[in-house]
């Protein structure tokens, strides 16, 4: 799946039908994790790769000091005064702009009033971060019409503090980040510690093949914060033996073993699945360099593995597309992606079998359920960019 080529051109032309003048046009993409799920948090490694939809933000400045805000996609608007800007979450999808805004402000960089019309590609709520393309993209088009100019590092950064902030969700860094620095045909490998990266070539014979389960369980926020605790509380005891750790991603798999036996066994098990799957990450890695897909996804199958036997986040209906997966032709590898208890599967699938493959995930997960799975088609995608006329 890829966004249409026409979304810049519809985009300009409502805004000028909406606000009477020609606006510039800013856009960030959607993001798919393919290996290193529930890392990020523990400072840890993670590899995502934009996606070719994206979230477009067309402004233009104003005289006052209000942002004027038009969502194409809810046929919503809504009027923010930037010398009012604060107060807490409200559960609604401008609290993403009004959060990008405001931490822009609170960092000394004046914002001028702005007309905004906003129109995503990325589906949302299928786990594919439409709130980070929103984010990434309306601080491109602030910062283009203050004529500010920031590190692309910084910018992930706020973005991230605006989500967390204004949103209410304490999101680590990455999609914010694979926003700003995806690079088409590639993946990129993070370091969420030190914020290092290297972009990885995925080969042309490879899709990105996303389904979408329809489904996500209730107690997924939940058991989100637990996992958190659960990992916490695991370098707590790891400490004891080994002072010098500051996180999970500073163990390897042999200390787990050797000091996991003084850990709660569910600790013990959390903090395994945290720790193999850096290994996996960095492996998946060297994979993709060695344009070795069969190795890539026998490692995506461990991920997986991993998240529903000892991190506990998956969901029957994500196992089964995992299993449906695992039994096709043309498929390397597949696994959940994202916080869990619903949401979707990445799969990498041979570009020869790609018909075939939906076709099956679609009748058989239709078959053992009776929902029906979204599937999208992808290659990597561009991060964030001002798009010309």
């Amino acid at each position: 799946m890829a966004g249409s080529p026409q979304t810049p051109q519809v985009v300009r032309a409502e805004f000028g039908r909406l606000y009477g003048t020609p606006p510039r046009t800013f856009r960030a993409p959607g993001r798919v994790n393919l290996i290193g799920e529930h890392t990020d948090y523990n400072d840890g490694f993670v590899m995502p790769a934009a996606l070719e939809f994206y979230t477009y933000v067309a402004a233009a400045p104003r005289e006052d000091r209000h942002l004027q805000l038009y969502s194409l996609d809810f046929d919503q608007g809504r009027l923010i005064d930037l010398d009012s800007i604060g107060g807490p979450p409200s559960d609604h999808w401008s609290d993403y702009v009004r959060g990008v805004a405001a931490v822009l402000e609170g960092e000394g960089h004046e914002l001028p009033g702005a007309n905004l019309l906003i129109k995503g590609e990325v589906p949302i709520g299928a786990g594919l971060s439409s709130s980070a393309a929103l984010e990434v993209a309306t601080a491109s088009a602030l910062l283009g019409l203050s004529n500010l100019e920031l590190e692309r590092k910084e910018i992930a950064r706020i973005c991230q503090r605006a989500e967390h902030q204004f949103a209410g969700t304490k999101c680590g860094i990455m999609d914010q980040f694979i926003a700003c620095f995806g690079q088409p045909g590639h993946a990129l490998l993070l370091d969420c510690r030190s914020l290092d990266f290297e972009l990885l070539p995925m080969e042309n014979r490879a899709r990105i093949v996303i389904c979408n389960s329809n489904v996500k369980h209730e107690l997924a926020s939940g058991e989100y914060n637990k996992r958190r605790a659960d990992c916490e509380a695991g370098v707590a005891y790891l400490q004891r033996g080994l002072p010098a750790i500051r996180a999970l991603r500073d163990v390897n798999p042999a200390q787990i073993e050797e000091y996991g036996a003084r850990m709660p066994r569910t600790i013990y098990r959390r903090c395994r699945h945290v720790v193999t799957e850096n290994v996996r990450v960095q492996s998946a890695a060297a994979a993709l360099w060695a344009n070795n897909l069969r190795r890539f996804g026998d490692l995506m199958f461990e991920s997986h593995r991993s998240l529903q036997f000892d991190y506990e986040v998956s969901c029957p209906e994500l196992d089964l597309l995992v299993n449906l997966a695992q039994d096709s032709r043309g498929v390397f590898g597949a696994r959940m992606t994202g916080g869990g208890f619903g949401g979707c599967t990445v799969n990498l699938v041979d570009e020869g079998e790609t018909e075939a493959f939906i076709e099956t995930i679609r009748r058989e997960y239709n078959a053992a359920t009776g929902l029906h799975a979204s599937v999208y088609v992808c290659t990597p995608g561009a991060g964030a960019s001002e798009v010309g006329e």
